[in-house]
Protein backbone atom coordinates (compact mmCIF):
# COMPACT_ATOMS: atom_id res chain seq x y z
CA UNK A 1 0.00 0.00 0.00
CA UNK A 2 2.64 2.26 0.69
CA UNK A 3 4.74 1.43 -2.51
CA UNK A 4 0.83 2.25 -4.28
CA UNK A 5 0.52 5.65 -2.80
CA UNK A 6 4.34 6.72 -3.86
CA UNK A 7 3.63 5.74 -7.20
CA UNK A 8 0.67 7.36 -7.14
CA UNK A 9 1.89 10.68 -5.64
CA UNK A 10 5.16 10.57 -8.03
CA UNK A 11 2.74 10.48 -10.82
CA UNK A 12 0.46 12.93 -10.28
CA UNK A 13 4.05 15.17 -9.39
CA UNK A 14 5.09 14.30 -12.79
CA UNK A 15 1.69 15.26 -14.57
CA UNK A 16 2.02 18.74 -12.89
CA UNK A 17 5.20 19.15 -13.91
CA UNK A 18 4.38 18.58 -17.22
CA UNK A 19 1.11 20.65 -16.87
CA UNK A 20 3.05 24.08 -15.86
CA UNK A 21 5.57 23.67 -18.44
CA UNK A 22 2.75 23.30 -20.77
CA UNK A 23 1.22 26.53 -19.56
CA UNK A 24 4.48 28.29 -20.30
CA UNK A 25 5.40 27.41 -23.69
CA UNK A 26 3.24 27.88 -27.11
CA UNK A 27 2.89 27.04 -30.99
CA UNK A 28 2.96 29.00 -33.89
CA UNK A 29 0.08 27.45 -36.41
CA UNK A 30 0.38 28.30 -40.05
CA UNK A 31 -3.00 27.44 -41.81
CA UNK A 32 -4.24 28.48 -45.39
CA UNK A 33 -8.09 29.37 -45.72
CA UNK A 34 -10.09 30.48 -49.09
CA UNK A 35 -11.71 33.44 -48.21
CA UNK A 36 -14.67 34.24 -50.08
CA UNK A 37 -14.39 38.03 -51.91
CA UNK A 38 -10.64 38.11 -51.25
CA UNK A 39 -9.24 40.05 -54.22
CA UNK A 40 -5.18 39.29 -53.33
CA UNK A 41 -3.67 37.21 -50.43
CA UNK A 42 -3.77 38.54 -46.62
CA UNK A 43 -1.93 37.63 -43.71
CA UNK A 44 -3.37 37.77 -40.11
CA UNK A 45 -1.60 37.02 -37.02
CA UNK A 46 -4.36 36.10 -34.00
CA UNK A 47 -3.39 36.67 -30.36
CA UNK A 48 -5.98 35.49 -28.19
CA UNK A 49 -6.53 35.19 -24.25
CA UNK A 50 -3.40 36.67 -23.20
CA UNK A 51 -4.81 36.98 -19.12
CA UNK A 52 -1.57 39.30 -18.39
CA UNK A 53 -2.20 38.85 -14.34
CA UNK A 54 -1.14 36.19 -11.82
CA UNK A 55 0.11 33.44 -13.58
CA UNK A 56 1.34 35.54 -17.44
CA UNK A 57 3.20 38.28 -16.79
CA UNK A 58 5.52 40.42 -18.67
CA UNK A 59 8.19 37.49 -20.22
CA UNK A 60 5.34 36.11 -21.60
CA UNK A 61 3.42 38.67 -23.42
CA UNK A 62 7.06 39.51 -25.16
CA UNK A 63 7.88 36.44 -26.32
CA UNK A 64 4.35 36.56 -28.05
CA UNK A 65 4.34 39.47 -29.43
CA UNK A 66 8.04 38.48 -30.82
CA UNK A 67 6.67 36.10 -32.48
CA UNK A 68 3.88 37.31 -34.27
CA UNK A 69 6.70 40.50 -35.63
CA UNK A 70 8.52 37.65 -37.05
CA UNK A 71 5.54 36.51 -39.02
CA UNK A 72 5.24 40.11 -40.38
CA UNK A 73 1.64 40.02 -40.72
CA UNK A 74 -0.46 42.34 -43.06
CA UNK A 75 -2.58 42.73 -39.53
CA UNK A 76 -3.02 41.82 -36.22
CA UNK A 77 -5.92 40.87 -34.44
CA UNK A 78 -6.20 40.29 -30.23
CA UNK A 79 -9.88 38.32 -29.92
CA UNK A 80 -10.04 39.01 -26.05
CA UNK A 81 -8.97 38.98 -22.82
CA UNK A 82 -5.39 41.00 -22.43
CA UNK A 83 -6.05 40.70 -18.70
CA UNK A 84 -6.70 38.19 -16.19
CA UNK A 85 -10.17 39.29 -13.89
CA UNK A 86 -8.25 39.17 -11.29
CA UNK A 87 -5.64 41.78 -12.78
CA UNK A 88 -2.28 42.51 -11.44
CA UNK A 89 -0.64 45.81 -9.56
CA UNK A 90 0.46 47.26 -12.77
CA UNK A 91 -0.85 46.74 -16.30
CA UNK A 92 1.92 49.55 -17.62
CA UNK A 93 4.34 46.47 -18.52
CA UNK A 94 1.35 44.76 -20.88
CA UNK A 95 0.72 47.66 -22.66
CA UNK A 96 4.74 48.35 -23.40
CA UNK A 97 4.84 45.24 -24.62
CA UNK A 98 1.89 44.96 -26.74
CA UNK A 99 3.00 48.94 -27.96
CA UNK A 100 5.61 47.06 -30.25
CA UNK A 101 3.14 45.27 -32.18
CA UNK A 102 3.35 46.24 -35.48
CA UNK A 103 0.99 45.67 -38.83
CA UNK A 104 0.56 47.77 -42.31
CA UNK A 105 -3.11 47.32 -41.72
CA UNK A 106 -2.90 48.12 -38.12
CA UNK A 107 -3.35 45.79 -34.95
CA UNK A 108 -7.35 45.27 -34.07
CA UNK A 109 -8.98 44.22 -30.56
CA UNK A 110 -12.41 43.04 -29.34
CA UNK A 111 -13.10 42.36 -25.54
CA UNK A 112 -13.24 39.33 -23.24
CA UNK A 113 -15.09 38.23 -20.49
CA UNK A 114 -12.09 38.52 -18.34
CA UNK A 115 -11.66 41.87 -19.41
CA UNK A 116 -15.08 43.22 -18.35
CA UNK A 117 -14.78 41.13 -15.18
CA UNK A 118 -11.37 43.35 -14.44
CA UNK A 119 -12.72 46.25 -15.39
CA UNK A 120 -16.23 46.02 -13.39
CA UNK A 121 -13.85 45.51 -10.62
CA UNK A 122 -11.59 48.54 -10.79
CA UNK A 123 -14.47 50.65 -11.33
CA UNK A 124 -16.08 49.59 -7.96
CA UNK A 125 -12.89 49.91 -6.08
CA UNK A 126 -12.34 53.11 -7.82
CA UNK A 127 -15.69 54.97 -7.23
CA UNK A 128 -16.38 55.52 -11.22
CA UNK A 129 -18.53 53.43 -13.73
CA UNK A 130 -17.73 50.52 -15.85
CA UNK A 131 -18.26 52.55 -18.98
CA UNK A 132 -15.59 55.02 -17.62
CA UNK A 133 -12.84 52.31 -16.78
CA UNK A 134 -14.00 50.64 -20.05
CA UNK A 135 -12.97 53.97 -22.21
CA UNK A 136 -9.65 54.44 -20.23
CA UNK A 137 -8.32 50.70 -20.79
CA UNK A 138 -9.56 51.67 -24.74
CA UNK A 139 -8.05 54.56 -24.30
CA UNK A 140 -4.20 53.40 -22.99
CA UNK A 141 -4.19 50.14 -25.80
CA UNK A 142 -5.32 53.19 -28.09
CA UNK A 143 -2.35 54.82 -27.28
CA UNK A 144 0.05 51.57 -27.33
CA UNK A 145 -1.68 51.36 -31.05
CA UNK A 146 -4.31 48.97 -30.43
CA UNK A 147 -7.67 49.74 -31.13
CA UNK A 148 -11.11 48.14 -29.86
CA UNK A 149 -13.72 47.14 -32.32
CA UNK A 150 -16.94 47.39 -29.81
CA UNK A 151 -20.19 46.51 -32.33
CA UNK A 152 -18.50 48.28 -35.30
CA UNK A 153 -16.18 47.49 -38.57
CA UNK A 154 -13.62 49.13 -40.42
CA UNK A 155 -11.97 48.67 -43.91
CA UNK A 156 -8.66 47.15 -43.99
CA UNK A 157 -8.46 47.38 -47.32
CA UNK A 158 -10.81 48.01 -50.80
CA UNK A 159 -11.49 44.05 -50.79
CA UNK A 160 -11.49 43.31 -46.61
CA UNK A 161 -14.04 44.26 -43.93
CA UNK A 162 -12.92 43.87 -40.20
CA UNK A 163 -16.42 43.35 -37.66
CA UNK A 164 -15.86 43.02 -34.28
CA UNK A 165 -18.14 42.45 -31.02
CA UNK A 166 -18.62 43.65 -27.63
CA UNK A 167 -18.57 40.01 -25.09
CA UNK A 168 -21.62 38.07 -25.49
CA UNK A 169 -21.12 37.07 -21.63
CA UNK A 170 -21.20 40.40 -20.18
CA UNK A 171 -21.48 42.96 -22.69
CA UNK A 172 -24.05 43.80 -25.26
CA UNK A 173 -23.15 42.31 -28.54
CA UNK A 174 -24.65 43.88 -31.51
CA UNK A 175 -23.68 42.25 -33.97
CA UNK A 176 -25.92 44.41 -37.23
CA UNK A 177 -24.33 47.19 -36.06
CA UNK A 178 -20.43 45.81 -36.57
CA UNK A 179 -21.96 44.67 -40.06
CA UNK A 180 -23.83 47.35 -41.20
CA UNK A 181 -21.01 49.38 -43.20
CA UNK A 182 -19.49 45.78 -44.96
CA UNK A 183 -19.43 46.62 -48.45
CA UNK A 184 -21.73 43.93 -50.67
CA UNK A 185 -18.93 42.49 -52.32
CA UNK A 186 -15.05 41.78 -50.29
CA UNK A 187 -14.22 39.64 -47.66
CA UNK A 188 -15.85 39.92 -44.21
CA UNK A 189 -13.95 38.76 -40.93
CA UNK A 190 -15.64 39.21 -37.51
CA UNK A 191 -13.80 39.12 -34.06
CA UNK A 192 -16.16 38.14 -31.39
CA UNK A 193 -14.45 36.65 -28.22
CA UNK A 194 -16.64 33.66 -27.38
CA UNK A 195 -17.61 31.39 -30.43
CA UNK A 196 -20.99 30.58 -28.84
CA UNK A 197 -22.25 33.92 -31.09
CA UNK A 198 -21.54 31.40 -33.99
CA UNK A 199 -25.08 30.81 -34.70
CA UNK A 200 -26.01 34.08 -35.10
CA UNK A 201 -23.64 35.27 -37.71
CA UNK A 202 -25.08 35.80 -40.90
CA UNK A 203 -23.82 34.15 -43.95
CA UNK A 204 -22.07 36.97 -45.39
CA UNK A 205 -18.82 36.88 -42.89
CA UNK A 206 -16.50 34.69 -44.46
CA UNK A 207 -14.61 33.97 -41.17
CA UNK A 208 -15.32 34.64 -37.40
CA UNK A 209 -12.32 34.62 -35.52
CA UNK A 210 -12.81 33.74 -31.59
CA UNK A 211 -11.20 32.40 -28.42
CA UNK A 212 -12.17 32.13 -24.99
CA UNK A 213 -12.34 28.20 -24.77
CA UNK A 214 -8.57 27.87 -24.55
CA UNK A 215 -9.25 24.25 -25.96
CA UNK A 216 -9.97 23.01 -22.73
CA UNK A 217 -6.76 23.91 -21.20
CA UNK A 218 -6.90 20.60 -20.03
CA UNK A 219 -7.29 17.67 -22.40
CA UNK A 220 -7.56 14.09 -21.10
CA UNK A 221 -6.28 11.10 -24.10
CA UNK A 222 -9.45 9.62 -25.42
CA UNK A 223 -11.85 12.20 -23.22
CA UNK A 224 -10.23 15.47 -24.69
CA UNK A 225 -11.14 18.61 -23.60
CA UNK A 226 -12.71 18.60 -19.64
CA UNK A 227 -14.17 22.30 -19.32
CA UNK A 228 -14.61 24.63 -22.46
CA UNK A 229 -16.57 27.37 -20.87
CA UNK A 230 -19.02 27.22 -23.85
CA UNK A 231 -22.46 26.90 -23.67
CA UNK A 232 -21.99 24.11 -26.78
CA UNK A 233 -19.28 22.14 -24.46
CA UNK A 234 -17.16 20.70 -26.94
CA UNK A 235 -18.70 21.73 -30.67
CA UNK A 236 -16.42 24.96 -30.37
CA UNK A 237 -13.69 24.16 -28.14
CA UNK A 238 -11.02 24.93 -31.16
CA UNK A 239 -10.05 24.69 -34.75
CA UNK A 240 -12.17 25.18 -37.53
CA UNK A 241 -15.84 24.70 -36.66
CA UNK A 242 -19.40 25.40 -38.18
CA UNK A 243 -22.11 27.00 -36.31
CA UNK A 244 -23.26 26.87 -39.08
CA UNK A 245 -20.92 30.20 -39.97
CA UNK A 246 -17.60 29.43 -40.51
CA UNK A 247 -15.32 30.13 -37.45
CA UNK A 248 -11.77 29.37 -35.97
CA UNK A 249 -11.38 28.97 -32.36
CA UNK A 250 -8.27 29.86 -31.14
CA UNK A 251 -6.81 27.83 -27.90
CA UNK A 252 -5.65 31.35 -26.88
CA UNK A 253 -2.12 32.18 -24.69
CA UNK A 254 -2.63 32.78 -21.58
CA UNK A 255 -4.14 30.55 -18.47
CA UNK A 256 -6.93 30.99 -15.67
CA UNK A 257 -7.93 29.40 -12.36
CA UNK A 258 -4.46 27.10 -12.77
CA UNK A 259 -1.36 27.94 -14.62
CA UNK A 260 -1.87 24.37 -16.03
CA UNK A 261 -1.88 23.10 -19.78
CA UNK A 262 -2.34 19.69 -20.51
CA UNK A 263 -2.55 18.13 -24.19
CA UNK A 264 -3.67 21.89 -24.93
CA UNK A 265 -0.73 24.10 -26.17
CA UNK A 266 -1.12 27.93 -26.09
CA UNK A 267 -1.06 28.88 -29.68
CA UNK A 268 -0.05 32.08 -32.21
CA UNK A 269 -1.90 31.82 -34.87
CA UNK A 270 -0.98 32.57 -38.58
CA UNK A 271 -3.47 32.74 -41.36
CA UNK A 272 -2.58 32.98 -45.29
CA UNK A 273 -5.73 34.33 -46.51
CA UNK A 274 -6.09 33.54 -49.97
CA UNK A 275 -9.07 34.21 -52.79
CA UNK A 276 -11.71 31.92 -52.46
Amino acid sequence: MRRAAWTVGLGLSALTGVALAQAYTFEVNHHRHELPGLRSPLRVVQLSDLHYGPYMGRGSVRGWVDAALALRPDVVLVTGDFVDRRGTSSLEPLFEELARLRAPLGVWGVWGNHDLAYLRRAAHREGRSTEAAREAFAGKLRRAGIRILRNEGAPLREDVFLAGVDDLRRGEVRLEAALSQAPAGGAVLLMSHTPDLLPEVPGRVGLSLCGHTHGGQVCLPLVGPLVTSSRFGRRFASGFVQGPAPGFVSRGLGVTTLPFRLNCPPEVVVFDFVPG
